[in-house]
């Protein structure tokens, strides 16, 4: 297993990236990769809620970790501290046991340069994913929140 850490710059306040991290809607347009189109099955943003997310790959060639175009996580809510970071601990779903095991993703936000800056920390993840694949998913996922937050009006300021 290995951890990753990415950062991104947002021009906007803590409270409206907070919102986008723990929107049900958001999560479906911003914790998607290119190439991916997301559905966003079950979402209880509190401490203890769950979740579950499938991402599906747009080319019929590419292949999923839980199935065979699609890539399934599942888990739930450990932290979630408004304004300031959200925790959350999962796993894929999928028949690969060296898949199954369980990561955490934490997502710390502070006050930067008349905006915030979002460091996401993923920790646990498998040794078959690629590391790669895992920073290229998570800078395009960082872009798509800061794109996300800066220009849909439901984010306003905070």
């Amino acid at each position: 297993m290995y951890s990753t850490e990415l950062s991104q710059h947002v021009n906007a306040p803590r409270a409206a990236v907070y919102r986008a991290l723990v929107d049900a809607d958001a999560i479906a347009h911003w914790r998607v990769p290119a190439g991916m189109t997301s559905h966003v099955h079950e979402f209880d943003a509190r401490e203890g809620g769950r979740f579950r997310v499938s991402l599906t790959y747009d080319a019929p060639t590419a292949s999923g970790k839980s199935g065979s175009h699609t890539d399934t996580y599942h888990g739930h809510f450990a932290r979630l501290v408004p304004d300031e970071q959200v925790v959350e601990v999962l796993a894929f779903e999928s028949a690969d046991p060296a898949l199954r095991d369980t990561m955490t993703m934490t997502t710390t936000l502070t006050d930067a340069d008349g905006g915030t800056e979002v460091r996401m920390l993923h920790e646990g993840i498998p040794d078959v994913v690629p590391a790669d694949q895992n920073e290229t998913g998570t800078r395009m996922a960082l872009a798509n929140l800061a794109r996300l937050v800066e220009t849909d009006p439901r984010f306003g300021d905070g």
